[in-house]
C-alpha cells in the first residue's frame, strides 16, 4: 500500500494535472461511468464540526473504489489549520485490496479550485480581467493559485470581512470560499456578465448568495442531485419561492461534453454551485499515485 503525506500530495498535485484529472472525472460522471451516492454526514448536537464519508466507484477495465473521509472544522482557520482534514483511500475494484491512502487536505483544496477553474473557463466571459476571491483561508488561496491557469487576470482581489462589496463590484469573476451562514454576495453588487463560483455553502441551511443572485442567474452545478440536497444557495432560494425546481440549467459535465452551450449572452450572470464530489477526489488521487510512483515519493508499506 502506498502512503502519501500532506506535503507530497501538495507538491505532486500540480494545477495543470489536477485540472485535467477533474475534467476527466466530470466527463466520466456525465457519461455514466461512475456510481456516486450522496455523502452521509455526522454533525453532533452542539458542535460546529462535521464528519462526511464520500464514496465512489468507477467500473470499466480498471475498476476502483474511492473513499474520502473528511472532517470539517470551521474554527481551524483561526488555528492556522485547514478546516478540511481527512484521508482519501483507493481500493482495487477487483480484489478490494487497499492500493493507496493519502492526506485529503491538499486534494480537497486543489481539486475544488480546479473545478472552479474549469467552470470559469467554460462560463466566464473571455474578456474577464478582474478576479475577486471572497475568503482568505486555505480554499481562497488554492483558488488564487489555480484560476489564473485558465484566464489571464490582470487583477486578483482577496477580500475578507469589510472588503467584500467593493471587491465584488469590481470583479468579472467572483469566488465565494467562506464559512458564512448568510449571503456574502448580493445581486445589486454584481457587474453585468459576471461569473460566480460558489464554493463554501455545502449544507442545505447555509448560503453565500442571496436569492436574487440565484434567481437572476443561469445556474450550473457539479451534480444536480447534490445541489438539490446539499446546496443552501439553491435549497433556500427554492424554499423562499424565488426559483422553481427546474432552475438548474445543467451540470458542468454537460457543458464539458458540449451537451449544453454554457454562457449564451455577454450580459448574463452565471453561477457555478460547487458541492465537491468524491469522483473528483478519486481522479485526483489516481493522478497523485501515478506521479508518486514515477518520482519515488510516498512510502510503500505492508498492510
Amino acid at each position: 500500500m502506498l502512503v502519501v503525506g500532506e506535503r507530497d500530495v501538495d507538491e505532486l498535485l500540480d494545477p495543470a494535472g489536477c485540472l485535467e484529472a477533474v475534467e476527466r472525472a466530470l466527463v466520466a460522471l456525465r457519461q455514466g461511468e461512475i456510481f456516486l451516492p450522496l455523502r452521509p454526514m455526522i454533525k453532533p448536537p452542539g458542535t460546529d464540526s462535521v464528519l462526511a464519508l464520500m464514496s465512489v466507484h468507477r467500473g470499466g477495465d480498471h475498476p476502483v473504489y474511492g473513499l474520502k473521509t473528511v472532517a470539517v472544522f470551521p474554527g481551524n482557520s483561526a488555528r492556522g489549520l485547514d478546516p478540511h482534514q481527512g484521508t482519501v483511500t483507493l481500493y482495487d475494484g477487483e480484489t478490494g485490496q487497499v492500493v493507496a491512502i493519502m492526506n485529503a487536505t491538499p486534494i480537497t483544496a486543489i481539486r475544488t479550485a480546479a473545478a472552479s477553474a474549469l467552470a470559469t473557463r467554460e462560463l466566464a466571459r473571455k474578456d474577464a480581467r478582474t478576479l475577486a476571491i471572497i475568503g482568505t483561508g486555505h480554499q481562497g488561496r488554492a483558488h488564487q493559485r489555480v484560476l489564473p491557469a485558465v484566464l489571464r487576470f490582470e487583477e486578483v482581489l482577496m477580500a475578507g470581512k469589510g472588503e467584500v462589496e467593493e471587491a465584488v463590484r469590481r470583479a468579472d469573476v467572483v469566488v465565494t470560499a467562506t464559512s458564512s451562514d448568510e449571503p456574502v454576495v448580493r445581486r445589486e453588487w454584481l457587474k453585468e456578465g459576471a461569473h460566480i463560483n460558489a464554493v463554501g455553502a455545502c449544507f442545505p441551511d447555509v448560503r453565500e448568495l442571496d436569492s436574487e443572485t440565484v434567481a437572476t442567474s443561469t445556474f450550473f452545478t457539479d451534480r444536480r442531485e447534490s445541489a438539490e440536497n446539499e446546496a443552501g444557495d439553491y435549497v433556500l432560494a427554492l424554499a423562499e419561492g424565488a426559483i422553481d425546481a427546474d432552475h438548474i440549467a445543467a451540470e458542468l459535465g454537460d457543458v464539458l461534453v458540449g451537451a449544453h452551450p454554457g454562457r449564451t449572452s455577454p450580459s448574463e450572470i452565471t453561477v457555478f454551485e460547487s458541492l465537491g464530489l468524491a469522483v473528483e477526489d478519486l481522479f485526483a488521487a489516481e493522478y497523485v499515485v501515478r506521479r508518486a510512483r514515477e518520482t519515488g515519493r510516498g512510502i510503500t508499506v505492508d498492510f
